[in-house]
């Protein structure tokens, strides 16, 4: 396997980190998937042929809310907004990925 940036996603993944990207502030589909990448110093690039459809389906689960508003560069954008579902949903994926973490962590150390 080439050393390089981690392009391949664990399902599920990508969705937990849209909505950790949400908890600060709303944000639009571009600005979400560049404090991605700079969050994990550009070793994850977030396409949109990922990203639309995942913000889709987290709307529709009812864990995200949007709203049309102005960019910063004064173009319509669509921002996602962390609903209270969202919220809940957030807290335990990211409870289930330290699990996971430390259970891969305790198998590589393992000789």
């Amino acid at each position: 396997m080439a050393k390089g940036p981690l392009r391949d996603l664990i399902q599920g993944t990508l969705d937990m980190m849209i909505l950790k990207t949400l908890v600060r502030a709303p944000l639009h589909g571009y600005a979400i998937a560049v404090a991605i990448e700079a969050r994990s110093s550009q070793e994850l690039r977030v396409e949109e042929g990922a990203l639309y459809p995942a913000l889709h389906r987290l709307e529709l689960a009812g864990l995200l809310k949007s709203e049309w508003k102005l960019s910063e560069t004064n173009r319509r954008a669509k921002f996602y907004q962390l609903t209270a579902a969202g919220r809940r949903h957030l807290a335990a994926e990211a409870a289930n990925w330290n699990r996971l973490v430390a259970a891969v962590a305790r198998v590589m150390e393992t000789a």
